[in-house]
């Protein structure tokens, strides 16, 4: 890779180049990660011998807490090895949709939303709105982000499918629990080295007034975008920017990012799109119950956990860990 990238001809193609340059970086991080592990293990090894020479309790306890810590690291780089996928190191846009229930499930829609930016918070990507589409009292009824950053797709596509909340409703005056569904889908964000092929004749291009914020130009002019592919159903929406062009060429791009899913999907032998009309329940993967007892549970793995709050913080990493585990047959 390191001779095709220093060639004096690699510019005369330069889509070719740019492929061979990404694919450098790729895989100069990925031995940056090797090198990273193989050094710390090393000097850890060297500090061991050296705190067992001197007896240093102190000294062979920071170095034990390191060793914790690299293994958890080398955890996490296990798992991004089994990130095989075609678009697995891409970016992705995920979407939420709230399901039956009206505020209750726009409210719990909007709490799953915010765990994912926080998530990506902690994680440093960079984070998008897309769209959105806001409740009457509360909450939303759908929004969609991009999330940019290195194999957010790989990390984040496990979370498609519906999540059920249990929990006494702030929206109740008589206190009484409540269940709320929502839906997620995660789609991966498609460079220019992917070809999906759509034509002009399958699609009806809508447009409309954007919501939410953004002072008085969003109520005045009809920018926002909303685009059909009528063979498969899928629907786009975008109001990120004032321009409709921008945000047409935006919505063009999620709609390829969703065909490609589609295609991905079919290719594993999987169902491609969940019906907005199947959140509920039968469908779900994972619950979070905040009463009568605190308890997040993943339906496939089985991993649970009791500290809801952290886990609609962002602390997610467990979960995704495990469901990735399940899937590839890792311990």
């Amino acid at each position: 890779m390191s001779i095709l990238s220093a060639s004096p001809d690699l510019w005369l193609d330069q889509t070719k180049a740019k492929e061979i340059l990404q694919k450098k970086t790729q895989l100069d991080e990925e031995l940056a990660k090797f090198l990273r592990v193989e050094a710390e293990f090393s000097d850890s090894k060297e500090m061991l011998e050296l705190a067992e020479q001197e007896n240093d309790e102190h000294l062979a306890q920071e170095i034990e807490n390191n060793i914790r810590k690299l293994e958890d690291y080398l955890k996490i780089y296990q798992l991004e090895c089994f990130f095989s996928g075609e678009a697995d190191k891409n970016s992705c846009y995920l979407e939420v949709h709230a399901g039956a229930g009206g505020t209750e499930a726009q409210d719990w829609a909007r709490m799953l939303l915010r765990m994912y930016y926080r998530w990506s918070e902690i994680h440093k990507y960079s984070v998008e709105l897309m769209e959105e589409s806001v409740g009457e009292e509360a909450g939303v009824k759908s929004s969609t982000i991009r999330i940019s950053g290195a194999k957010a797709y790989g990390w984040l596509k496990s979370e498609s499918g519906v999540h059920r909340l249990v929990r006494i409703s702030p929206f109740d005056s008589n206190a009484r629990r409540h269940t709320s569904f929502a839906s997620v889908g995660v789609y991966p964000v498609v460079d220019d080295s992917i070809n999906i092929e759509v034509n002009d004749s399958d699609l009806r291009i809508d447009t409309y007034r954007a919501s939410g914020a953004g002072g008085q130009h969003v109520n005045k002019t009809e920018s926002a975008i909303r685009i059909t592919h009528i063979p498969t159903g899928i629907v786009v929406q975008c109001q990120t920017d004032r321009s409709q062009h921008r945000n047409r060429a935006i919505a063009f791009e999620m709609l390829k990012s969703r065909l490609y899913e589609l295609e991905l999907r079919k290719r594993e032998e999987k169902n491609a799109v969940q019906s907005k009309d199947d959140i509920g329940w039968g469908n779900q993967i994972r619950s979070y119950v905040m009463q009568p007892y605190q308890m997040v549970k993943d339906l496939r793995s089985g991993f649970e956990k009791g500290n809801v709050a952290a886990v609609l913080d962002g602390e997610i990493d467990e979960f995704l860990r495990s469901s990735i585990s399940a899937k590839v047959g890792t311990p």
